[in-house]
């Protein structure tokens, strides 16, 4: 069991509602922790009304979420364990760096600064909202085939479409132009802390079917934290692709999350 009440706030990614944690947060509330899953800025309680209110989700950028997770944090008692998925993941390593969480998972996390590589997969799902220089001020959804290529590949045809329908939400496109420029920004939002030497653990994980954040995006993450002291380590999942955290194979992952925050007694 966790420290009793130990706090931890789910981060979701690009395109996916934060009601798609629901099962993580049974599960982690069984294991004995207090969890949240708040969405991002802009974003309204339920996928239909999200879907409906595209112009809320419009225009907001790292910084905006950063922040926003940032003043939920401030309300609750204690630094919470932040686990965060695909843009999620980039944005609790922001949150660890910065000293707001006690630990952190960057699951198949989006690419921080000083990451210089991107495979040609991550370029194609990128280019759904880097295609058009207005998307940066738009709310920006995926088709199911666009689905089935970014998330649902490791899965059947058949899942992906029922993924599709039930998690997907419009999201905002300037987090990719942002996150595309930042290797050219000095003050991009996607610059992490990644020399902290005080900051709680950090696990990075990558599946190795991922098409929008493929393992290597995972490992070049990996080489930034190199001069920092501090707990990283990292678990690959050679069959997973980017739907890792709402497919079949869910309980799987999150029981391997629960297992690395065990060891490292959090």
């Amino acid at each position: 069991m966790a420290p009793d009440g130990t706090p931890v706030i789910f981060v979701h990614g690009l395109w996916l509602h934060a009601d798609s944690w629901g099962p993580w947060v049974d599960r982690f509330r069984e294991a004995g922790y207090s969890p949240i899953a708040p969405g991002w800025p802009g974003d309204s309680s339920t996928v239909a009304e999200t879907r409906h209110k595209t112009e809320l989700v419009a225009g907001h950028g790292i910084e905006d979420v950063v922040q926003h997770y940032a003043g939920v944090i401030r309300g609750l008692d204690a630094k919470p364990i932040a686990i965060g998925h695909s843009f999620g993941g980039l944005i609790v390593q922001r949150l660890l760096g910065e000293d707001l969480a006690a630990a952190a998972v960057a699951i198949d996390p989006a690419p921080i600064k000083g990451v210089l590589r991107l495979p040609l997969s991550a370029l194609r799902v990128a280019s759904i909202a880097l295609r058009n220089p207005a998307n940066r001020k738009r709310a920006v959804a995926l088709t199911a085939e666009q689905f089935r290529y970014g998330f649902g590949n490791a899965v059947s045809a058949d899942e992906s479409a029922e993924l599709h329908e039930r998690w997907t939400i419009p999201s905002p496109g300037r987090p990719l132009f942002e996150a595309a420029m930042a290797n050219l920004s000095p003050g991009s939002p996607a610059k992490v802390n990644t020399a902290n030497s005080t900051r709680g653990p950090l696990l990075v994980t990558a599946g190795g079917k991922d098409h929008t954040v493929p393992a290597a995006i995972s490992r070049s993450t990996l080489k930034l934290y190199r001069k920092s002291p501090a707990v990283t380590d990292s678990k690959e999942f050679p069959d997973r692709g980017h739907s890792l955290t709402i497919d079949h194979g869910w309980p799987e992952f999150a029981d391997a999350v629960l297992a690395w925050l065990k060891s490292h007694s959090l």
